[in-house]
């Protein structure tokens, strides 16, 4: 299964009531596939132009596992395999979805035996660029580390393709690489495979997760 392959595509959930919450539909058969391994463009070790990890993708089994999968495809860069029922009992996950980005970070760390991530923070309404300077910092930061972002998103945000993705009962996706600096960001979605990945302008990322959080490196 080719992550890169975008279609059009807007996919809305009921709402949950827990701030920072997250939960996405519809339903969708999980099927664990090898991504397609991206090229990795490197200007030098101090700086890269542009880079993407490998990730094994897998989609959520349920409209409330978006957490767990996000984690799961997230530590798949580094060679783990962990089921998305693991990741799931481990973060108390529910048919309400996972409760916020302080529930996945703990779990990220156990997995990876060290205190490798930490959790950022982003209460207000939309993001300011200080803000957005530091996740765009931050994913840099991780993906050069080989790890994978896993950001908690809220409403709606369009692609580089012009592709509309709606999340508005909330939903986590993973960060697995960028462009142009961190100007862009490749994004894994487990919520349709049909559109396994695609690539957003980190602004749009940023108010995407506004009045949520991320875990990073």
């Amino acid at each position: 299964m080719r992550t890169d392959l975008i279609r059009k595509t807007v996919l809305t959930a009921a709402g949950i009531a827990a701030a920072g919450g997250g939960i996405a539909g519809p339903a969708i058969a999980a099927n664990a596939a090898p991504a397609e391994k991206p090229a990795q463009v490197q200007s030098d070790r101090k700086g890269h132009s542009e880079r993407e990890l490998d990730v094994r993708y897998e989609a959520q089994p349920n409209f409330f596992y978006c957490g767990p999968a996000a984690a799961r495809n997230a530590l798949s860069v580094q060679g783990k395999d962990i089921s998305i029922d693991a990741m799931a009992k481990e973060m108390g996950t529910n048919v309400h979805g996972t409760n916020s980005i302080f529930d996945i970070t703990p779990v990220l760390n156990k997995e990876t035996g060290k205190n490798a991530y930490h959790s950022v923070e982003m209460s207000s309404p939309t993001a300011d660029d200080k803000q957005t300077d530091q996740l765009q910092a931050d994913i840099v930061r991780t993906v050069d580390d080989g790890r994978a972002v896993v950001a908690n998103i809220f409403g709606t945000a369009t692609d580089t393709d012009g592709n509309v993705h709606s999340y508005e009962g909330g939903h986590y996706v993973s960060v697995i690489g960028y462009r142009d600096g961190g100007k862009t960001v490749t994004i894994a979605d487990s919520a349709n495979p049909n559109m396994a990945s695609y690539r957003m302008s980190v602004e749009h990322l940023a108010d995407w997760i506004a009045t949520r959080g991320y875990s990073t490196n």
